[in-house]
């Protein structure tokens, strides 16, 4: 007898190998589909000049919501300072946010216009 059949059994050895390939194939089996799937399922739904409309558009609304939680303040029709207040840093934060895309997507376009091909 072998040292591995002596010490788990000759049945559990036979169950120990099935369990290792059954556990090999989950391994090579792929978690997600593949990016390239997922990106040709997903591109024909929303391209990325609609997802950055849909963004400007939402940081707009919430700028104007904003203005008018401020227009109302400043001329006495509302009471609701830290409504206003918090209304403003949200637009800052939105606005703020936007650039910081604006200059990724930026930099990622000039990234690409500096490569050599």
């Amino acid at each position: 007898m072998t040292t591995i059949t002596h010490l788990t059994g000759g049945a559990s050895l036979l169950s120990m190998q099935q369990e290792m390939n059954r556990m090999k194939t989950l391994a090579d089996a792929p978690v997600l589909p593949s990016t390239t799937q997922a990106l040709a399922s997903h591109a024909s739904e929303t391209s990325f000049q609609e997802v950055m409309h849909a963004a400007l558009n939402h940081i707009d609304r919430i700028q104007q919501a904003a203005d008018a939680k401020q227009n109302a303040v400043d001329s006495g029709q509302s009471d609701d300072l830290v409504g206003a207040m918090l209304a403003s840093q949200e637009a800052a934060l939105s606005f703020s946010a936007l650039v910081q895309v604006r200059n990724k997507v930026t930099s990622g376009i000039n990234d690409l216009m500096s490569m050599s091909v």
